[in-house]
């Protein structure tokens, strides 16, 4: 092994040395037990021959230990690579694969995460126990280095927890629009530490998953089809029951709009200044702001043409002389 090698190699120069210094030291005046630090360095620079001697058999124990593991070595390399080709075919074939199941889009990009973790620390492992580092030491160090992580990190576990709660439980998908935490996005991936969302203005949004499991969560997706809830205003002047004719006649002829489910068109209360109408109707949950707009664009002409005032707050003033 190259290690032991190196480990050997050191431990003969330094006995060496230590002998060549005791050595110079016994030609020169008598080295106590009590010597300073000083006082071997002197030792060594008077004696630099056998010093240079020594430094020299060092290296070239080094030398000689690394051509003897160079064949390891090289074949280690060798593994390495052909390692990480197949660690990527793998995963390109495992997300082919899954894609082309009824798993979400969520479940497959966490699988396929989790795999790409496993294969690497595999492939470490082997081309380590290529070098000749025992399985077991390996094994060993990972251990204490989870230990250790994992108490440097207890939040981060918690992250990691949290994401596994969230791939069985399923409270959002990737693709779905969500309310949590005080922030709102589109979904766009969910990792083992955290989701991701893409906000209106495309600003990307990171919720840690141990947040977003203990967070109240509002997924406008989470059902196929959304309720929308509008409100128009119409002056006191105009007749109420035209009004809601040719709201009617919008949401008719609104394609958005799903006819199977019944509309909602009354007279939610009297205003200030205006009547309120309230709207409710049916959309797919994919097409709400899409309708919610055209909606509002299409009443307000509608209201024009057909000479229905759109009122505004307005103040009277009587002074008294």
């Amino acid at each position: 092994m190259l290690l032991s090698g190196l480990i050997f190699a050191a431990e003969s120069a330094a006995s060496e040395i230590s002998e060549a210094i005791s050595e110079a030291a016994s030609g020169v005046e008598s080295v106590t037990s009590e010597a300073t630090l000083g006082d071997a360095v002197d030792v060594i620079v008077e004696n630099p021959n056998q010093t240079f001697s020594v430094l020299g058999e060092l290296f070239g124990n080094i030398g000689k230990s690394f051509v003897a593991m160079l064949p390891k070595i090289i074949f280690a390399a060798v593994v390495l690579i052909i390692g990480i080709i197949i660690a990527k075919l793998t995963l390109f074939v495992l997300s082919k694969g899954l894609s082309k199941t009824k798993l979400d889009l969520t479940v497959t990009k966490f699988t396929t995460q989790i795999s790409k973790i496993v294969l690497y620390v595999l492939l470490i492992t082997i081309v380590l126990s290529l070098l000749g580092i025992p399985s077991t030491s390996i094994v060993t160090v990972i251990g204490t280095a989870g230990v250790a992580i994992g108490l440097a990190l207890q939040s981060s576990l918690s992250n990691v927890a949290g994401g596994f709660l969230l791939m069985i439980n399923k409270p959002f998908k990737i693709g779905d629009y969500i309310i949590t935490n005080g922030v709102e996005g589109t979904v766009s991936q969910i990792s083992i530490l955290y989701t991701r969302l893409d906000s209106i203005t495309n600003q990307a949004v990171f919720i840690p998953n141990g947040m977003a499991v203990n967070a109240t969560i509002v997924n406008n997706n989470g059902n196929e089809n959304r309720r929308l809830e509008m409100l128009f205003s119409i002056s006191y002047e105009d007749d109420f029951k035209k009004a809601k004719s040719v709201i009617e006649k919008v949401l008719d002829e609104n394609e958005g709009i799903l006819h199977e489910l019944p509309n909602l068109v009354v007279m939610k209360e009297h205003g200030a200044s205006s009547i309120v109408i309230l709207v409710r109707s049916w959309c797919r949950s994919s097409e709400y702001w899409d309708v919610y707009f055209d909606l509002n664009e299409k009443v307000r002409a509608a209201f024009i043409e057909n000479d229905i005032e759109i009122p505004f707050n307005q103040l009277d003033v009587h002074l008294d002389s």
